[in-house]
């Protein structure tokens, strides 16, 4: 099973609420609310500030109707639909999230595109999942609070995902609709239980975007700091490979 991460290990959590990121952050919002970045569009830093921007493809997985759209749109920024519709195809959305490395204090710009597609879609043409699967970084399986259906149904999705390649994708459980409590149908207990049995971190999400960044800084920085984790893990397997195999040759 794959190590959950305490929150705030690699990346500092509350970083955003910290004076010396404003410098940062105010390169992803105008006015006080988020900018919507298209496909070929980045922040831009003054010349004698630094920063690296890491590239990472993330599909969102989920029953029809848990809130996929609406988080991709919630983690970006943007409005969230009044009405629910079945995403028809595929959709992506461009998310930059600027994190602070807690040991060696390098900042860097995230750049998460988030990929959605809708569940019928995905049944009636056999070629999207493929193309949700290349290249993809993380996967987040999605389930309601107010959907216990959408719950049971988070094995069946993380099965999808397994085999060699998937080892190297990062998963992340989101419940959406968190707010709506007084309609949960999912238990606190049913959610620690699945943590601990499947050993992915399960984060909590509302319907109601503000103008701050408070509520998607937790999952944003659990989505950057297990992707960075994942890469530094994965870098250091294989320089480890490299050497052992440049030991064999000598």
């Amino acid at each position: 099973m794959a190590q959950v991460l305490p929150p705030g290990s690699i990346v500092v959590a509350d970083w955003h609420q910290c004076k010396d990121s404003k410098e940062y952050f105010s390169k992803i919002l105008h006015k006080k609310r988020r900018k919507n970045f298209g496909l070929l569009e980045s922040p831009v830093m003054p010349p004698h500030v630094a920063v690296d921007t890491v590239h990472y493809k993330v599909f969102i997985s989920g029953k029809s109707g848990v809130g996929k759209t609406a988080l991709a749109a919630h983690l970006a920024g943007l409005n969230i639909p009044n009405m629910h519709y079945e995403t028809t195809g595929i959709e992506t959305t461009v998310v930059y999230w600027p994190a602070k490395l807690r040991e060696s204090g390098r900042v860097l710009f995230f750049r998460l595109q988030l990929w959605d597609c809708g569940e019928n879609a995905l049944r009636r043409f056999d070629h999207l999942l493929p193309s949700c699967k290349e290249q993809v970084d993380a996967v987040l399986f999605l389930f309601s609070f107010t959907d216990r259906t959408s719950f049971d149904d988070l094995s069946n999705q993380i099965a999808k995902w397994t085999g060699p390649s998937a080892g190297r994708v990062v998963k992340l459980v989101v419940g959406t609709k968190f707010d709506l409590f007084m309609h949960c149908d999912v238990a606190e207990r049913d959610v620690k239980d699945f943590q601990e049995t499947w050993s992915i971190p399960v984060l909590r999400m509302g319907g109601e975007v503000s103008d701050g960044l408070g509520d998607v800084a937790p999952l944003l920085n659990c989505l950057a700091e297990n992707l960075w984790h994942h890469d530094c893990v994965a870098a250091g397997s294989t320089s480890h490979h490299s050497q052992t195999e440049t030991g064999t040759l000598l």
